[in-house]
């Protein structure tokens, strides 16, 4: 049966040895790189599209998010370091549920890293077209956005996709370093808004709290809504399990690099989203007749035309600071943004090529896609197509619809992830666990549940493009992936 075909993880191990990455990174650079991949879009732009969708109670959707986020953390954790190998939630799929599952999931994380990528492209292009037109240097209008958010082509967010494609291909040790530049500039403009946000908090721009109530299934409004689009601030995690056969010292360094990236992320959050709400603002605006607008639709940016509400902002954070007359700090975050939001490109992007290169070594996917470099040692052929899809998505769709198709994708794993711990935990109970997930039949129940009731309150549009994408998936792997399979044709590369 096609869903029986299971991966042995000995075999997995054994695979990736066989033909593998080199291990260079370590407990630090590991945290760095979750952090880069937290720490981006989720808190400097989407705040904006969160208080659109719960207004001031965005602040227990944060948390609400977090705890499922950090739920799935823990399932990861487990598997991540008895499995230290690339492809992340398909790896560990395969290698527990069977090659079936396998390829859903990996088909699912396209929607996580790729999409995922392109917002945080849109994202960046939001601030750096701020910047520049807080200068006199704005571009036209039509090239500062996509079609659906009142433009024709995002140049900015096009561009940068295609910069940071270009130095994943050079080599990951290099991206690693600038990396953790990068992300010490985010930690720093964090913190100046922080600073000077938390003195301005006045009470009543938390009420009403909650203006669109709690939500409703597929409804993609609400305190479930938007936590359900901040699932999107929390994932850069998961990508540090994608990094794992890079990893010196897995079984110490993955555990820590991932519970320690989310862990000091989730603080900055929560003063963050507090400082924004409680300073400037974040009612959400209306269409006629008192109707609820979704971020990310035409009606929506018609809505925002000459607006300075935060919610209308592409640019939240360094928006709120010139809201409060403090315009040069306001630049300064503009500039921090420009200049750090790429290291989240370059986080997703490396994660997707690693899924793709695992896929392809597995014979689901083209031998071709798992080409290395003979100078960089990266593999380039799939750099390049993951680098070319990141850029176009990015230059057309605006950044709430991407979020939400990415979210769509990356509950999915989450999902399943905890799923496989716990299958793991009665198939295999004396495999070597360097970390447990503690209470794992609470823990991991806990994590399926919340990443349930986050995605049916997730937009019906998003829900639907998830399993579209899902069934286009299937077809894809019947017609190639089923029949070229390693694992089915017992042609292991040696």
């Amino acid at each position: 049966m096609l869903f029986k075909r299971v991966k042995p993880l000995d075999l997995i191990l054994a695979t990736a040895e066989k033909k593998g990455l080199t291990r260079q990174l370590g407990a630090f650079q590991l945290t760095m790189l979750g952090m880069g991949a937290i720490i981006g879009t989720g808190i400097f732009v989407l705040t904006a599209q969160a208080g659109q969708k719960a207004g001031p109670g965005m602040m227990i959707s944060f948390v609400i998010a977090a705890v499922v986020c950090a739920l799935a953390a823990l399932a990861y954790a487990e598997l991540a370091s008895m499995v230290p190998v690339a492809g992340s939630a398909y790896t560990y799929t395969y290698g527990v549920l069977g090659e079936g599952l396998a390829w859903v999931v990996g088909w699912a994380l396209i929607l996580e890293y790729t999409i995922a990528a392109s917002t945080v492209c849109v994202g960046w292009s939001g601030y750096m077209n701020g910047l520049l037109a807080s200068h006199g240097l704005g571009l036209p209008a039509f090239l500062r956005a996509g079609p659906m958010d009142g433009g024709s082509f995002n140049l900015l967010a096009f561009a940068i996709g295609a910069v940071v494609t270009f130095l994943l291909v050079i080599g990951t040790s290099k991206s690693a370093k600038v990396n953790s530049i990068l992300v010490l500039i985010k930690v720093i403009a964090l913190t100046v808004f922080i600073v000077i946000a938390l003195p301005k908090v006045q009470e009543t721009n938390f009420h009403p709290f909650i203006p669109n109530g709690w939500g409703n299934p597929m409804g993609g409004i609400g305190v479930l809504g938007a936590a359900a689009s901040i699932v999107f601030a929390y994932i850069g995690f998961d990508a540090v399990s994608t990094a794992a056969e890079e990893t010196k010292n897995p079984n110490r360094n993955i555990p820590i690099g991932l519970i320690g990236s989310l862990g000091i992320c989730t603080v900055y959050y929560l003063l963050v989203s507090y400082g924004a709400i409680g300073s400037v603002g974040a009612q959400p605006i209306t269409g006629p007749g008192g109707v609820m607008l979704q971020p990310g639709t035409p009606e929506m940016a018609l809505a925002c035309k000459g607006s300075e509400a935060l919610v209308c902002s592409k640019e939240a954070l360094a928006h709120a600071l010139r809201v409060l007359h403090h315009n040069w700090w306001g630049d300064v975050i503009g500039a921090a943004a420009s200049i750090a939001l790429p290291s989240v490109i370059l986080t997703m992007t490396y994660g997707q090529t690693r899924i793709f290169f695992t896929m392809a070594r597995d014979g689901l996917l083209p031998a071709s896609l798992s080409k290395i470099h003979p100078r960089f040692h990266t593999p380039h052929v799939i750099t390049l197509i993951t680098g070319l899809f990141v850029s176009l998505f990015g230059a057309i769709y605006p950044v709430g619809q991407l979020a939400d198709i990415t979210n769509s994708g990356t509950l999915f794993a989450f999902l399943m992830v905890a799923i496989g711990v716990m299958v793991l935990r009665v198939t295999q109970p004396d495999r070597k666990r360097p970390f447990r997930t503690p209470m794992v039949w609470v823990v991991c129940p806990l994590a399926i549940v919340g990443c349930l009731l986050l995605f049916v309150n997730l937009p019906w549009t998003t829900i639907k493009v998830f399993f579209g994408w899902g069934i286009f998936g299937l077809v894809v792997y019947f017609l190639y992936g089923r029949r070229n399979s390693h694992l089915a044709n017992g042609t292991e590369p040696a």
